[in-house]
């Protein structure tokens, strides 16, 4: 059955600006049975390929911070730069200045067991921690000696994120520590949403993963750890590989969990990718959405100039065991096979489509990580003595129908 695009979560932070470019090519309805790939992974073939013939024409430098952003710069950070002429897949524009920051979180929030109930506590009170994290007197023990740190995703927030999660991995003996980064405003190119209470994850994702970079030799030399492992949501798992490739991560990070992360970026239903295909003919649309969804909500399209430098040469570094999790009702990450890994040198990945061995699992992608299916995936990953667990999470909601 289709589902209009009323229905779609008003939370979905990324849908927003890219719907003012949905208005003129016609709605996309989300639904709640699997999306068909076919079309959408076409398009964002093309996309990945190119609009151009690239034996004929070399592909051009990415432009730096400030640059104008002419031919084929992508003009990320202050300045603008139109994405056309002969590139293939560049970002297109982007809007403001480059900056924004991080923060600790200032108190509990109680805990969740639905995205909805969570958000809205969140707006609220869009600075505390979920419950059971940030305990910085927390020692590693000898049978759990990696901290876990929670990263979450785009317009999301430490707490609203995980507020389901949290308490549960650090009950099962293990330290657990998150923060809120890529706070970027509206003149730092952090787009419209920055606005509201606890949307983070705006800022553009290099700077977001050096802000990571901080928060993790935090943990380390507070826990006395060697290494920590990482559980990102959505652009959490990007921003984390970001991390691991080009911040001296993959020396510090055991293992990294993602959940409907980026990591290939998204065709948002085909919007994403039709307006990564039209700024390759030289009209600057996106440069426009970006404005609404920010720096990272551009970066995140499938063929970006992020998504391809996060995955040339391979989509893992060595040392580094992954475990990515997909859902086939994601709205937002989409198609949701784009969130799979293949395993280079010296790396192990573990793919998993939720649905797989537990059909009534409904969840999208914001009640994730309000699936109790989830939540074991993550334990059972830290700890294979946890068993896994498969319970109805209805799609929107979570938290088994309950808010």
């Amino acid at each position: 059955m289709r589902r209009s695009t009323r229905r779609r979560p008003l939370s979905a932070a990324v849908l927003v600006g890219v719907s003012l470019l949905a208005m003129g090519f016609g709605g996309v309805g989300a639904s709640a049975d699997p999306a068909p790939v076919s079309g959408e992974q076409q398009l964002a073939d093309v996309i990945g390929q190119g609009l151009k013939d690239p034996a004929a024409r070399p592909i051009a430098d990415t432009g730096s911070a400030g640059s104008s952003g002419s031919a084929c710069t992508s003009g990320s950070g202050a300045g603008s730069g139109n994405g056309s002429g002969d590139c293939y897949g560049g970002s297109g524009s982007s809007s403001g200045s480059s900056g924004g920051h991080s923060s600790d979180t200032v108190g509990y929030g109680p805990a969740s067991s639905a995205f909805l109930a969570a958000f809205g506590y969140g707006l609220l009170n869009p600075n505390v921690a979920p419950p059971g994290s940030n305990d910085w007197n927390c020692k590693p023990t000898a049978a759990h000696p990696e901290p876990v740190v929670l990263i979450h995703g785009t317009w999301e927030n430490a707490y609203d994120n995980f507020a389901f999660v949290s308490q549960p991995i650090h009950d099962a003996g293990h330290c657990v520590f998150t923060f809120n980064y890529g706070q970027s405003n509206l003149v730092e190119g952090g787009g419209l949403g920055s606005v509201l209470p606890g949307a983070n994850g705006t800022g553009l994702i290099q700077d977001s993963a050096k802000q990571i970079a901080v928060f993790v030799d935090r943990v380390l030399a507070a826990t006395g750890a060697q290494k920590v492992n990482i559980v990102g949501h959505s652009q959490g798992g990007a921003v984390s590989r970001q991390y691991l490739k080009f911040e001296g991560g993959a020396s510090k990070v055991d293992h990294l969990l993602t959940f409907g992360a980026t990591n290939h970026g998204t065709t948002l239903d085909g919007i994403g990718a039709l307006g990564r295909a039209i700024n390759n003919f030289g009209i600057d649309v996106l440069g426009l959405v970006e404005i609404f969804v920010g720096h990272s909500g551009i970066q995140q399209t499938v063929g970006s100039d992020f998504v391809n430098a996060l995955n040339a040469g391979g989509d893992t570094v060595p040392g580094v065991d992954y475990t990515v999790v997909g859902t086939r009702y994601d709205e937002v990450t989409t198609p949701y096979d784009l969130t799979f890994l293949t395993a280079g040198p010296g790396a192990t990945v573990r793919n998993i489509t939720l649905q797989d061995g537990c059909e009534q699992d409904l969840s999208d992608h914001l009640t994730l990580m309000y699936s109790p299916r989830v939540l074991s995936i993550i334990l059972n990953t830290l700890d294979p003595s946890q068993p896994l667990v498969c319970t109805f999470n209805p799609w929107l909601i979570g938290g088994g129908g309950k808010l």
